[in-house]
C-alpha cells in the first residue's frame, strides 16, 4: 500500500526525539516516508545514562530481577548468572526475530523504528545510550531492517518485528539499504558507520516489547484517511452534480439539527465542492425537477461520511496518547524502581485499527453504490446506459463497478474485527493478546482499496459529466475533471480500462485530486 507516500508537498525538515514532548503524528509520517533526519536531545541522552546506571546496581544483586537477571516470559523466574547474561540478551533477539511472509513496507518500518527510538530516549527503559544512537544513526542512514509480515501477536508489543530491527542493529540478519537493494546488516551497517550493538543486561527486552509497528501503521493510516475523506467527499460531488442531485440537503441549517461533528464537515465540503454549479441550478426549479428526494446514497453522503471523520478522530485521540507513552517492560519508575506491568498490551490501539476499518468499508460501499447508480439507465436520469459511447457494442464503464463492488466486497471481510480473535501463546503466560498488529495490516490494505473505489467513482463522475454537455460542471468539480483528464481521456469507444484507473487511483492516493478541489474552491476543505 502507497497510499500518499510521495507526498508531493512534504517539508524536510529535522526532527528532535527526546525533547520532553511526544512527536507528533507528522513527525512519524515525515521520518516514515519522507526521510526527515532523526535528532536525539542531549538530555535525553543525559537521562539514559542515568537510569543504565540503576539496571547496572540491580544487575549486580544476588535478587533476581526481571529481564535483567532472569530469562523472560514463562521463563521469568530463571535465574542467569552474570557471565551468560549477553548471551541471553542476543538469543532472546535472535529467537524471537521469528516474522514470516512477504516484507513489510518500508514506511511502516521506519516508523516503526523511529517510535521505538521514542522508548528507549524516554530514560524508562534502561539501555545504554550507544543504543539510542545506533537506532538513531540506522534511521539517517536509511538503513531499514526487512520485518516479514506474520510474527506479531500484538500483545507483548510487537515483538518479531521489533525483534528484527534489533536483530539487524546487532549486525545480524538482512537490511534494505537507502537504495532500497537487499544485503546483510553487518556490511549495511559497516557500509554507513555504525558499530554493531552488543546488548547488555535489559536492553533485549527494552527492543522489542512496545506497541510500535501497529501505532506507526495506525498513524499513517489516519494521515491517509484525512485525505481520502476529502477525496470522497469530492467523488461524492461529481456523482450528485452528474445524476442530477440537489444540494438542498446539505444546508448548515439542515446539519445544525443534528449536531455531529463529522457530518457537519462533510456536508460544508459538498456545498463548496457544488457551489455555483450550472448543472445544479439547471433542475433547481420544480417545474423541471418533479423528483422529491434523492435515493440515500447521494443524500446522506455527509452521515456516513461524517461518522467516518468521527471515527477518524477518535482513533486521533488514541494515537496521542500511545505517542506520549513509554511502553517497556519492565520500566524505571522516577522513583528508581523496575516494575514489571501490562502496557505493553495493544488493545487501546487494535480496537481503533478495526474501528477505522469498519468506516473504511462503508464509506467505500457508499461510493460504490453512487458509482453504480450512474451506469444504471433507469435510474441516472438520462445517461445512456454504462455511460457506453454505442450500448450494446460498448460495455462503457460496466466492469469498472464490477471492480468496486468485489473491492466493497474484500472490504467488508477486512472489517470483521481481530482485536476479538486472541490466542494463547507462551505457554499460557501471554494468555490474552490483542491482535493489534493484524488489525493495523489489514487496515493498510482496507485503506489501499478505498481509494481505489473512490478512484473509479471519480472516473465515472467525469465522464458522467462530460455527457451532460452542453451544460457545465461547477468551478470545483470542473477542475478536479480537468486534471483527470490529463491522465484519463474523455467520453468515446471502448478502450482498455485499467489504466485508466490506476492513473486516477495515483491522482487519488497521491493527494492531488484533494488538492486540487481545495484549490478551486479557494479554501481548504475541512479534513476533520
Amino acid at each position: 500500500m502507497t497510499a500518499a507516500s510521495a507526498s508531493e508537498t512534504a517539508t524536510r525538515r529535522d526532527v528532535r526525539v527526546g525533547s520532553g514532548t511526544p512527536l507528533t503524528p507528522a513527525d512519524v509520517v515525515a521520518v516514515a516516508r519522507d526521510d526527515a533526519r532523526v535528532t536525539v536531545d542531549d538530555a535525553a541522552l543525559a537521562r539514559v545514562a542515568a537510569t543504565r546506571a540503576l539496571v547496572e546496581r540491580l544487575a549486580d544483586d544476588p535478587e533476581p530481577h526481571y529481564g535483567i537477571s532472569t530469562g523472560f516470559g514463562a521463563l521469568a523466574t530463571t535465574f542467569i548468572a552474570p557471565e551468560r547474561r549477553r548471551q541471553l540478551q542476543a538469543s532472546l533477539i535472535r529467537s524471537h526475530a521469528a516474522g514470516t511472509g512477504a516484507e513489510v513496507e518500508r514506511e511502516v518500518v521506519r516508523a516503526l523504528q523511529l517510535l521505538r527510538l521514542q522508548t528507549l530516549a524516554s530514560g524508562r527503559t534502561g539501555v545504554r545510550p550507544i543504543v539510542v544512537r545506533t537506532y538513531a544513526a540506522m534511521l539517517d542512514a536509511g538503513i531499514t531492517p526487512i520485518v516479514r509480515e506474520y510474527g506479531s501477536l500484538g500483545c507483548s508489543g510487537d515483538l518479531a518485528p521489533l525483534a528484527h530491527v534489533a536483530l539487524a542493529a546487532m549486525g545480524e540478519g538482512e537490511v534494505r539499504d537507502a537504495s532500497g537493494t537487499a544485503r546483510t546488516a553487518g556490511d549495511a551497517l559497516a557500509a554507513a558507520g555504525i558499530a554493531p550493538l552488543v546488548l547488555e543486561e535489559k536492553e533485549g527486552l527494552a527492543l522489542i516489547n512496545g506497541t510500535d509497528g501497529m501505532l506507526g501503521m495506525l498513524l499513517l493510516a489516519v494521515h491517509d484517511l484525512d485525505m481520502l475523506l476529502v477525496t470522497a467527499d469530492l467523488a461524492a460531488a461529481l456523482s450528485i452534480e452528474s445524476q442530477l442531485g440537489t444540494d438542498a440537503v446539505f444546508a448548515a441549517d439542515l446539519m445544525a439539527l443534528r449536531p455531529q461533528v463529522g457530518q457537519a464537515a462533510s456536508a460544508a465540503n459538498l456545498r463548496a465542492f457544488l457551489a455555483g454549479s450550472p448543472i445544479v441550478a439547471s433542475h433547481r426549479d420544480p417545474a423541471v425537477c418533479t423528483r422529491v428526494q434523492d435515493a440515500y446514497s447521494l443524500r446522506c453522503t455527509p452521515q456516513v461520511h461524517g461518522a467516518a471523520r468521527d471515527t477518524v478522530e477518535h482513533a486521533r485521540t488514541i494515537a496521542a496518547r500511545e505517542l506520549a507513552s513509554t511502553v517497556d517492560n519492565p520500566v524505571l519508575t522516577d522513583d528508581g524502581r523496575v516494575e514489571s506491568n501490562g502496557n505493553f498490551h495493544g488493545a487501546p490501539i487494535g480496537y481503533v485499527l478495526d474501528f477505522l476499518a469498519i468506516a473504511v468499508a462503508d464509506v467505500a460501499s457508499i461510493s460504490e453504490r453512487r458509482t453504480d447508480r450512474a451506469l444504471d439507465r433507469t435510474r441516472s436520469h438520462g445517461l445512456p446506459p454504462f455511460l457506453a459511447d454505442e450500448a450494446g457494442v460498448d460495455s462503457g464503464l460496466m466492469i469498472a463497478q464490477y471492480a468496486a463492488a468485489g473491492i466493497v466486497s474484500e472490504l467488508k471481510r477486512l472489517a470483521v474485527p481481530a482485536s476479538v480473535d486472541s490466542i494463547p501463546s507462551s505457554a499460557m503466560q501471554e494468555d490474552h493478546v490483542s491482535m493489534g498488529w493484524a488489525a493495523a495490516r489489514k487496515l493498510r490494505r482496507a485503506v489501499d482499496g478505498l481509494a481505489r473505489v473512490l478512484a473509479i467513482e471519480i472516473v465515472t463522475g467525469c465522464r458522467a459529466l462530460d455527457l451532460r454537455a452542453p451544460l457545465r460542471p461547477g468551478a470545483v468539480t470542473g477542475a478536479v475533471r480537468a486534471l483527470v483528464r490529463t491522465v484519463v481521456d474523455g467520453p468515446g469507444p471502448d478502450r482498455f480500462v485499467s489504466p485508466e484507473i490506476e492513473a486516477v487511483t495515483e491522482l487519488v492516493l497521491s493527494g492531488r485530486i484533494a488538492r486540487a478541489a481545495a484549490d478551486a474552491a479557494q479554501a481548504e476543505p475541512t479534513a476533520r
